[in-house]
């Protein structure tokens, strides 16, 4: 099991270069060519939530990426560190309370489009949240290498 470890700065500008290297990453792993640019797209959005989540709530820490090469498929966890209130939120919500300013409000619509938008490019994406960060969970399947006589 192979495992790329990247931490950036939690700036708009560090969100290309993450979705370059999970492209690489997940190509070298197998991941097929025709899903390359979803992988992308996904990790862009997650990368880009994780980014406005830091900075809404002036985190210093570095955004989080493992990308996560097993046998049989390829995954990306996307972390942050922002704390999210936790309630009686749906499966796959990032947990964020309703709250009555016009501002927050923006933002978890925002933070929802994200979440949607990620759901509907990877079939298999889990999304956890609690106070102390929140973690997106996205594998694609992976080819092996065919073998060479």
């Amino acid at each position: 099991m192979a495992t790329v470890e990247l931490l950036f700065s939690a700036l708009p500008e560090h969100v290309r270069t993450a979705r370059l290297v999970a492209a690489a990453v997940a190509r070298r792993a197998g991941v097929d060519e025709a899903v390359l640019d979803e992988v992308r797209l996904a990790v862009g959005e997650a990368c880009t939530r994780a980014v406005s989540l830091h900075q809404s709530n002036d985190v210093l820490a570095p955004v989080k990426v493992m990308l996560i090469e097993d046998e049989k498929k390829f995954s990306i966890e996307v972390g942050d560190e922002a704390p999210h209130a936790v309630s009686g939120s749906s499966p796959g919500s990032p947990g964020a309370e309703e709250s009555g300013g016009a501002e927050e409000s923006g933002a978890e619509d925002e933070d929802e489009m994200g979440l949607a938008v990620i759901s509907g490019l990877v079939d298999d994406v889990e999304v956890s949240a609690g106070e102390s960060g929140g973690r997106i969970r996205m594998s694609w399947p992976t080819t092996p290498d065919p073998v060479l006589p």
